[in-house]
């Protein structure tokens, strides 16, 4: 460059330096700080001179969480600028309820007839002193059956006695023995060859069935009918009890019951009470006594005699000493007739229903107001006098009962039962 324009561009310079100091020197005070100063445009020409970067605003410090809310009062919604809370864990879904157990239907209570409403049993003890004592007078001239009887009725009989021994006392009794050779021979068994000694009598019927061929065989000594015109009427109550023990045996072995045998007797020794009733109404009444049904027979007997049969049938046993559990279990079977199933020990319900179910089978057969058992439900058997019993037959322990009935086996026995025509021995 020539010195003349370097020269030049240097008083250019110097002039342009002192006119800034003076410009300077010459500008206003500043404003105070607390003031905010407005960024002055810039001319187009001159490059734009960025302004200082504010201070950045203080971070607020973190304030403690507010107390938890009490349980009653509802939860305030967080303002929409506060900090959003983070996302809380899926709750496990809850295990599916368990379906309620089905409810089964309300049997609808059944109304008592009104037979038996109207009837009232009359116990023992509530009858006059001067009717009981004359009572008890009659009743005291039945024959005491044999020693024999006791032994046989003994509640452990099973328990000491075996074949032989049942063997040894049949012989020591020929009348009885007599009578069991006479009931293995019938026809109802069927025997090609006859048995001919007591020990295979004893194997082939069992000793629960001899046994009770040995009771009824002293009842029939204690209960011989004193005119001619009654027999009819005392066999028909021999072939009930024979065939109602049979049915009350067979029964209790289909269902498993135990002291099956035990059972069995004890129907037996329930028609002391029908053979000691026979023996006390009068004769001419006999025959139209026995046709009735159960309920009509009891109100019968307490109209003539006082008490009904099986209140009779309990004086009679307790006369002749005979076990007191005995005793009981064969009264309180004749008072399932008036007597709801929930007033016994229910381990004692299936033996009292089948005692009383087995007494009355054994009666209309006999009778002939039942030909057969096929198809027979006592459930459904709405008569008067199976009112109560239909209760009883709930028992988890009979549930097998109508199946038992109408098994061929039992069929079989009963048919041939009533065809043997069995008279009182």
């Amino acid at each position: 460059m020539p010195p003349l324009l370097l020269l030049i561009s240097a008083v250019a310079a110097i002039v342009a330096a002192l006119a800034w100091w003076k410009l300077s020197r010459s500008a206003p005070a500043p404003k105070p700080p607390s003031a905010v100063p407005r960024p002055l445009a810039q001319p187009v020409s001159q490059t734009p001179v960025a302004p200082p970067a504010p201070p950045a605003p203080p971070v607020p410090a973190e304030e403690p969480p507010p107390p938890a809310a009490p349980a009653s009062e509802p939860t305030v919604a967080p303002e929409a600028s506060a900090q959003a809370p983070e996302p809380l864990e899926a709750a496990e879904p809850a295990e599916p309820a368990e379906p309620a157990e089905p409810v089964e239907p309300v049997e609808p209570v059944e109304e008592i007839p009104a037979a038996l409403t109207a009837f009232s049993w009359t116990h023992e003890h509530e009858l006059p002193d001067a009717r009981r004592d004359a009572l008890m007078s009659v009743i005291g001239g039945i024959p005491c059956p044999p020693q024999s009887l006791h032994q046989l009725l003994a509640p452990d009989f099973f328990d000491r006695i075996g074949p032989s021994e049942l063997t040894e006392l049949l012989r020591g009794e020929p009348l009885i023995a007599a009578k069991v050779l006479a009931t293995v021979n019938a026809p109802f068994y069927g025997l090609s060859q006859p048995v001919t000694s007591i020990e295979h009598s004893v194997a082939f019927l069992g000793m629960e069935t001899v046994r009770n061929i040995c009771v009824q065989y002293l009842l029939a000594q204690a209960f011989k009918p004193e005119l001619s015109s009654s027999q009819h009427s005392f066999d028909t109550i021999w072939r009930a009890s024979s065939i109602a023990s049979e049915l009350a045996l067979h029964l209790g072995k289909a269902l498993n019951l135990p002291d099956h045998g035990a059972l069995a007797t004890k129907v037996v020794m329930a028609f002391v009470g029908h053979l000691a009733t026979a023996a006390l109404l009068p004769h001419n009444a006999v025959d139209e006594w026995l046709v009735r049904g159960r309920l009509e027979r009891a109100q019968l007997e307490q109209e003539v005699i006082g008490l009904s049969a099986g209140e009779i049938g309990a004086l009679v046993l307790r006369l002749w000493a005979l076990p007191a559990g005995l005793v009981s279990d064969v009264s309180d079977s004749s008072r399932v007739l008036v007597t709801p199933a929930s007033t016994f020990d229910p381990q004692a319900v299936p033996y009292l229903a089948l005692s009383y179910l087995c007494v009355g089978l054994g009666e209309r057969l006999a009778l002939g107001d039942v030909f057969a058992l096929v198809g027979y439900e006592p459930a459904s058997d709405v008569v008067d006098e199976n009112f109560y019993l239909r209760a009883y037959l709930k028992h988890p322990a009979l549930a097998g009962l109508n199946d038992a009935l109408s098994s061929p086996a039992l069929i079989a026995v009963v048919q041939q039962m009533r065809g043997t025509g069995a008279t009182w021995p």
